[in-house]
């Protein structure tokens, strides 16, 4: 987001500044960013999201088709029709 678009949205980005960092990790990190296709900057912000991302979290539909498997499954009879269906009528 550049700044014009924070002002224009309001949308204010937190900023982050790490002092002290060592030539040789600043230069490791330019060289990891290039090799992704990335500014440096982010490929820090690539860094820090995959470190705090949670591990292992399940997902709203993992926890379902869990539930379903421990209710011994679900099984559904759907009636396969051939005919055509009327279309709809909107008066």
């Amino acid at each position: 987001m550049t700044a014009l678009n924070a002002i224009v949205t309001g949308c204010i980005m937190p900023v982050i500044t790490v002092r002290n960092l060592p030539d040789e990790v600043h230069r490791a990190l330019r060289i990891r960013a290039a090799q992704h296709g990335r500014s440096t900057e982010a490929e820090v912000r690539a860094i820090l999201e995959e470190a705090v991302r949670p591990t292992g979290r399940a997902k709203l539909g993992t926890l379902l088709a869990e539930i379903g498997r421990e209710a011994g499954g679900i099984d559904f009879e759907i009636p396969h029709v051939n005919s055509p269906t009327d279309p709809m009528s909107f008066e």
